[in-house]
């Protein structure tokens, strides 16, 4: 089983040298063969997908995840417009990030370089095989991919697909390796990869994140749960903000940036909270609310547990506070630093969430669901970084290189 692995990351390393080096014009050429390749193969991908999809209802998969996992038409075509999207943005490889001239006239140049092999390990979500492999494509890296068992059909078509268009672009069809094992313990041999691997980037639940995060040998780009929260500060506009929450828990309940605590200040509660519990009782979100919410609006009582939650369904947590600060401390205590919300009108207390909330992305009177690499106009993304160095919020082509420094002289020594 490692053998074929090992095999596999020596092929990316092979393929990685001629990748590295290609010019714009020929990574582009194969974007637009790996859309239309995608196009093309539309019955192949929808079919093997849906043996994934029957395969995680009979084993009682709750289908707010079965939607993470299923291809339709619309989204093979948003896999296509992600193809366009990142064939429209800049080639970041070889960008001067920096510069200057010495006195003596030695010249340094900082610039952007591809890092090399990225693993990425993921739980469903077809769609993270094209966008990761496009985003590493462009960005002059090679990827290999370690799905999970519930999306393996998935992931196969999807690879085969991609080796196509690398192929008819004349680029190396091992730029993309699929694992095709689904055994568990694999993940501990490519994170041991040091040397071979340069960078894993765990993309799922928080028990995979932090496993990767604690055991690997290789450099690691954390991606992180999503505990987001939205507060509804006193001064905020009821009848707007009812539809943003509403969007941020029950569009896709599923994804990592959904919400999934309420905090909602106690002046504007009496009158939110039972306005709001009819979209929810429509839309059929349980409630699961503090003692003061329960007060107000009939719901399940809320436990130390759900605060630090993420439900990924159609479950969502509310607590009364008192003040802004209340807010942000409850916020800052159990926050995955992901994504976080303030509703209001208030500019003061806006701009002291911003100062105060220590996550990778903070909204003024919008739904969480826009922390998307895709949303933010990168195309798609690798995953959200929760972390604090390299790279913070989506991942795309710029946190995808590395730099290095040139340097020209004049036959200069130094004294």
């Amino acid at each position: 089983m490692f053998e074929e692995v090992k095999g596999s990351i020596f092929n990316l390393r092979r393929a990685f040298e001629i990748v590295r080096v290609s010019d714009t014009s020929v990574k582009n050429k194969a974007i637009t063969a790996i859309a239309k390749k995608l196009a093309e193969n539309r019955k192949y991908l929808i079919e093997e997908n849906a043996k994934d999809v029957k395969r995680a209802r009979k084993n009682g998969v709750r289908e707010s995840l079965i939607d993470r996992l299923a291809l339709n038409d619309k989204r093979i075509d948003e896999m296509i417009k992600t193809c366009e999207v990142v064939l429209s943005l800049k080639d970041p490889i070889g960008e001067v990030v920096d510069s200057f001239i010495r006195e003596d006239g030695l010249k340094i140049y900082k610039i952007r370089e591809p890092i090399g092999v990225i693993a990425i390990i993921y739980e469903s979500r077809p769609n993270v095989t094209v966008e990761t492999t496009l985003l590493a494509l462009k960005s002059g890296n090679v990827i290999l991919l370690k799905g999970g068992s519930d999306a393996i059909n998935s992931n196969i078509a999807l690879t085969n697909v991609i080796k196509d268009g690398l192929k008819e672009a004349c680029l190396p069809e091992n730029a993309i390796e699929l694992v095709r094992t689904t055994d568990r313990s694999v993940v501990d041999y490519i994170i041991s990869q040091r040397g071979l691997v340069d960078l894993v980037v765990p993309r799922g639940g928080k028990p995979l994140i932090d496993y990767v995060t604690m055991n690997s040998k290789v450099p690691v780009l954390e991606t992180g749960a999503g505990v987001c929260h939205i507060f509804v500060d006193e001064s905020a506009d009821i009848s707007k903000s009812i539809p943003v929450i509403d969007n941020a828990k029950t569009q896709r309940p599923g994804t990592c940036n959904a919400v999934e605590t309420l905090l909602v200040h106690e002046k504007i509660a009496p009158k939110l909270l039972p306005e709001l519990k009819k979209v929810f009782d429509e839309k059929g979100v349980e409630i699961r609310g503090c003692e003061r919410t329960k007060s107000i609006i009939d719901c399940k009582l809320a436990t130390e547990k759900d605060w630090e939650t993420e439900y990924l369904d159609l479950i969502i947590s509310i607590k009364i506070v008192s003040s802004i600060d209340e807010a942000i401390e409850h916020i800052n205590r159990y926050s995955t630093k992901h994504s976080e919300s303030i509703l209001t009108e208030n500019y003061t207390n806006a701009m002291k969430f911003i100062g105060s909330i220590d996550s990778s992305t903070v909204y003024i009177n919008a739904s969480t669901r826009f922390t998307d690499g895709g949303q933010f106009g990168m195309g798609a993304e690798i995953g959200i970084s929760t972390q604090k160095f390299h790279a913070r919020g989506p991942i795309g082509l710029k946190e995808l290189t590395t730099t290095k420094f040139i340097v020209f002289g004049d036959y200069h020594t130094r004294k």
